[in-house]
């Protein structure tokens, strides 16, 4: 049996609210920040258009974020040419640490140092690890908190592929 139940029905219309307004809430746009990845690639607002994702909270002494970074990592593998954006944000102060975690555990996803400004848009919990689904509009459509079943996570990125044909 399955731990979770994703719904992935459609959301309600988008509102366009200012970043201070705080997190988006489910079925409201993302307001992106630019975000610089450890690979020293850019990410821009305008590179999360017409794309669906699945964005990562997590932090290098989370035992929980471990294995759920592992079912992320095969995830990311195993949908690199389906057109779903994974991307894991780091909630750690020190990027030295954040790129040997990454080599320790043969990590191969994208990851950029978060300092609060992805959080923030995304939610108000303080919780890790935190997937935030995404839709190819660029609206929150979940915010899950706590680790996930590697089964769980794979549905939650079907479902985000299938909505975005």
């Amino acid at each position: 049996m399955k731990r979770r139940t994703c719904l992935l029905a459609g959301v309600g219309s988008a509102l366009s609210l200012p970043a201070w307004a705080g997190p988006a809430v489910v079925g409201e746009r993302v307001d992106w920040p630019r975000l610089q990845l450890l690979d020293g690639s850019v990410l821009e607002a305008a590179d999360w258009s017409g794309q669906p994702a699945l964005v990562v909270l997590w932090a290098t002494y989370c035992p929980f974020c471990k294995r759920h970074n592992a079912h992320l990592d095969k995830l990311y593998e195993q949908t690199r040419a389906q057109g779903l954006r994974i991307l894991a944000v780091a909630q750690d102060t020190d990027e030295r640490l954040v790129r040997q975690y990454m080599v320790n555990n043969a990590y191969r996803f994208p990851v950029a140092m978060d300092g609060g400004q992805v959080r923030s848009r995304l939610t108000s919990r303080r919780v890790i690890p935190m997937t935030c689904a995404i839709d190819r509009q660029g609206r929150l459509v979940q915010a899950i908190p706590g680790e996930m079943f590697e089964e769980d996570l794979v549905d939650l990125a079907r479902g985000l592929i299938q909505r975005a044909a």
